[in-house]
């Protein structure tokens, strides 16, 4: 039975001068993929996705490196567009996200709306888990905002009563059987590794 790992995307460096699609990982994201793309040799991975944007590349990168593998980019396996905005600094960011979550038909600040965000991601999940050509493990690197929205879709929830990624920096993962599209494990951080 193969899996897809879904993994939201471990720290950034935060450039405000920068477009946030182009933000990399900083030091710590990298050792923490590193960290988990060797828990992956022990797994059949057959194929590595990434978002199209820089910190979910390089994650991707690091895995696949490591696995001899090569990884694909998927556009719709974007975050929920905020170009509308841009960088919001905390404390007002989260407070922008917990409106993004609790009124999921309405855009927040111009933002993509939460409804629709999920519907294009569970749409591209769920096609790449049935049409990749591989018949091992999928991974997929992505980020926390649609991985939660993936989940309120597989849990069954309304959006924002899903089970969230708990590590303040990312770097979580849930796993999802690849025939069913159904959740094996919920969301753990990297360094919990996989339920036995």
């Amino acid at each position: 039975m193969s899996s897809l790992i879904f993994m939201t995307h471990p720290e950034v460096r935060i450039d405000p001068d920068q477009p946030v699609p182009e933000w990399p990982l900083n030091a710590i994201g990298r050792g923490r993929m590193e960290h988990f793309a060797g828990l992956l040799t022990d797994r059949n991975v057959s194929a590595v996705y990434a978002s199209a944007e820089r910190k979910a590349m390089d994650g991707a990168a690091i895995v696949a490196e490591r696995l001899g593998l090569p990884f694909r980019t998927e556009e719709s396996l974007g975050e929920n567009d905020r170009s509308s905005t841009g960088y919001i600094a905390p404390p007002e960011f989260w407070e922008v996200v917990r409106a993004f979550f609790g009124r999921p038909h309405e855009s927040i600040r111009g933002w993509e709306r939460a409804i629709d965000a999920q519907t294009r991601i569970v749409t591209t999940v769920s096609r790449i888990a049935r049409a990749d050509e591989t018949s091992g493990d999928i991974v997929i690197v992505s980020h926390g905002g649609v991985g939660c929205l993936l989940t309120a879709h597989l849990q069954k929830v309304e959006i924002g009563q899903e089970s969230r990624p708990s590590h303040p920096g990312g770097g979580c993962f849930i796993v999802i059987d690849r025939e069913s599209f159904t959740l094996q494990q919920d969301w753990r951080a990297i360094e919990d590794g996989f339920e036995s």
